[in-house]
């Protein structure tokens, strides 16, 4: 029988198979380091404050709606993926690069 793996399932797998993959000298102190990572990285204790259209607000609010996150939580992960360089620049505007199926 032969398994059926998902692309990432066969990336991950060729990673492997090309000795790409380290063993982790001490886990315990590698997880520690990873949570902490972890918890900087979402720390979120800046403000900003800006000015939008109105308009462009009640487009926010919807799409959070849709998303079901409240709107400054939906904002925020707009920006998070943009500055990450989750989005991809299209003709007119963006794309979440998480959400496509190419």
């Amino acid at each position: 029988m032969k398994i059926r793996l998902s692309k990432e399932e066969k990336r991950i797998l060729d990673s492997f198979e090309k000795g790409e993959w380290v063993t982790v000298k001490n886990p315990s102190k590698r997880k520690s380091d990873l949570i902490r990572y972890a918890r900087t990285t979402l720390k979120k204790d800046k403000r900003l404050n800006i000015r939008i259209s109105e308009r462009d607000l009640l487009e926010l609010q919807k799409k959070a709606i849709i998303e079901g996150l409240p709107y400054q939580t939906y904002i925020s992960s707009i920006i998070h993926k943009f500055v990450n360089g989750k989005f991809k620049e299209m003709r007119n505007g963006f794309r979440d690069n998480q959400n496509t199926n190419n």
